[in-house]
């Protein structure tokens, strides 16, 4: 059996968020075992499932690569550009 991971959108213009794994033979079993497990008590409007193989992700000890400010490019920082004074919250 195959290991997937379940996302749950609990309503319209939300995100869907992870809500746990589950075991499958296949994608459609996948969803309704996920269905079963995470929507018992109707909390939900989307469902998607994931096969685990097909998710990558950073390690962390490349942590400074990905997360830390490039200090070279510091127009990707608001303070960068100029900015009126009417203006009180960016």
């Amino acid at each position: 059996m195959k290991l997937y991971e379940v996302f749950l959108r609990a309503k319209a213009g939300l995100s869907h968020k992870h809500v746990g794994s589950v075991h499958a033979t296949d994608a459609q079993m996948a969803m309704q075992n996920a269905r079963d497990l995470y929507t018992r008590r109707e909390e939900g409007e989307s469902i998607w499932v994931v096969d685990s193989t097909q998710i990558i992700s950073s390690n962390p000890t490349d942590k400074a690569a990905y997360f830390e400010p490039a200090e070279d490019k510091i127009y990707r920082h608001p303070s960068f550009y100029p900015f009126d004074k009417e203006v009180k919250n960016i």
